[in-house]
C-alpha cells in the first residue's frame, strides 16, 4: 500500500490559492476518481491536505483535480505549487502538523482539533479505513507527548491570538475599542478570549445560528448581535474580526461605503481570518479602512517563532522517535492492533480486532 500526503499551505501558497482548493472538495470525488482506497481530508484557514493510501500510484495532479473549484475536473496548465509526502516522510509531516511545528503560529494547538475533527469525518463516511486510522492515533498521541514534554506552546498560539497581537499594535490599548467578532466557531472563541485577555471591555458577537452568538456571548462576557444587523455596526466599532465559514464574500466595498460617511478621522480596522474570506479585497481601497488577511499575519506569526525555536529541536526529536516506531509498524503489515489510544473520544475504540 502506498502511504502520502498532498497539500498546500501557507508556506507554498497565498490566500486565493488556498481559496481556489480548499473550498470545494469532495471527498467521495477522491475515493472514486483518484484511485485512493483511503483518503481524509485536513482543510484549515491556512492549509488544504489529502492524506490517501491507495494501492498503485496517484499523482498529484489527480488529487488536485478533485480539489479545484475554479474549473470542474480542469487544472489550469500551471497548477498550484502542491508539495507531496510519502511513506515516513508522509507520517513524519503529518506529525509535525498535528504538534503544531509546520503552522503559521509555532505551536498553536488549534490544528490538532481540526485534525481530530478531520479524522472524525473520515471514519463517519467509510473514507479512512485501518491504515488512516493508525497513523492519526499515534499523530494525536505524538502530539500530546510534544505538548507535555515541551514548552512550544509557549506565547500566542492561534491565528486569533496573532490577530489580537495586530489589534494591538495598531491601536495601543485595547480598552476603549469596540470590537465585533464575526463568527461564532472555535477560531472566533479563541480570538474573543484573546481579545478579553488584552483588556477589551466592548465586544461584540454575531453569526447566523443566534444560538451560538448567544452562547459564545455569554462565555466573554459580550454582547450578541443579531446576524442581520451586523453590518449596522460598522458604523461605530472600531475593529472588526471575521471568522465565518461562508462560501462567499460577507462584506463589499459598495456595503460598506455608505457606512463610513459618519466616521471622519475614524479608522475602521479590519481582520479577516476566514478562508474563503469573508471580506471583498477592495474594501482597502476605501479612505480609513484598513484590511487585514492571513496573509498579512504571516510576519507577526514569524516574530514569535524565536521564542519557540529552541523548544523545535526537542520536539522534533520526539517526532523522530515516533516516525521510526510508525514505520516498522507499518513494516510489519499494521498486523498488531493499536495500543490504548490516548484520544478514545475519536474513534479508536470502534474498530474491531479484525479490522486492525
Amino acid at each position: 500500500m502506498n502511504l502520502f500526503c498532498v497539500g498546500l499551505s501557507h508556506h507554498n501558497a497565498d490566500v486565493e490559492t488556498l481559496e481556489r482548493f480548499g473550498g470545494n472538495a469532495e471527498i467521495d470525488c477522491l475515493l472514486r476518481s483518484s484511485g485512493c482506497t483511503e483518503v481524509l481530508l485536513l482543510a484549515t484557514c491556512n492549509r488544504v491536505e489529502i492524506y490517501g493510501v491507495s494501492e498503485s500510484l496517484v499523482s498529484t495532479l489527480d488529487i488536485a483535480r478533485c480539489l479545484d473549484r475554479k474549473i470542474d475536473q480542469h487544472i489550469s496548465p500551471e497548477p498550484a505549487p502542491f508539495y507531496r509526502y510519502e511513506d515516513a516522510q508522509c507520517v513524519r509531516h503529518l506529525f509535525r502538523v498535528a504538534c503544531g511545528l509546520d503552522s503559521m503560529v509555532i505551536g498553536e494547538t488549534e490544528i490538532l482539533g481540526q485534525a481530530k475533527k478531520a479524522y472524525e469525518a473520515a471514519r463517519s463516511n467509510g473514507a479512512a479505513g485501518r491504515y488512516l486510522h493508525r497513523l492519526f492515533q499515534r499523530a494525536f498521541r505524538v502530539a500530546k507527548h510534544v505538548r507535555t514534554h515541551t514548552e512550544i506552546t509557549r506565547g500566542a498560539v492561534s491565528v486569533g491570538s496573532v490577530a489580537v497581537d495586530l489589534a494591538q499594535k495598531i491601536f495601543g490599548n485595547l480598552r476603549s475599542c469596540k470590537v465585533l467578532v464575526l463568527g461564532a466557531g472555535e477560531t472566533s472563541e479563541k480570538t474573543a478570549r484573546a481579545l478579553v485577555s488584552r483588556g477589551v471591555t466592548d465586544l461584540r458577537v454575531s453569526n447566523r445560528s443566534a444560538e451560538r452568538a448567544d452562547n459564545l456571548a455569554d462565555s466573554v462576557a459580550a454582547r450578541a448581535v443579531p446576524f442581520q444587523s451586523w453590518l449596522d455596526q460598522c458604523r461605530e466599532i472600531d475593529i472588526l474580526v471575521a471568522s465565518t465559514s461562508s462560501e462567499a464574500p460577507l462584506l463589499s466595498r459598495s456595503e460598506l461605503e455608505p457606512l463610513l460617511r459618519g466616521r471622519i478621522d475614524r479608522p475602521l480596522f479590519i481582520i479577516d481570518i476566514a478562508v474563503p474570506r469573508n471580506v471583498d479585497a477592495n474594501v482597502d481601497a476605501l479612505n480609513g479602512v484598513y484590511l487585514y488577511d492571513i496573509d498579512s499575519l504571516q510576519s507577526i506569526a514569524e516574530q514569535s517563532l524565536a521564542m519557540r525555536r529552541e523548544q523545535i529541536a526537542a520536539a522534533e526529536e520526539i517526532i523522530a522517535q515516533h516516525v521510526a516506531e510508525f514505520d516498522e509498524s507499518m513494516a510489519r503489515g499494521l498486523k498488531r492492533a493499536p495500543q490504548g489510544s490516548e484520544h478514545p473520544s475519536v474513534g479508536e475504540s470502534s474498530l474491531r480486532p479484525s479490522e486492525l
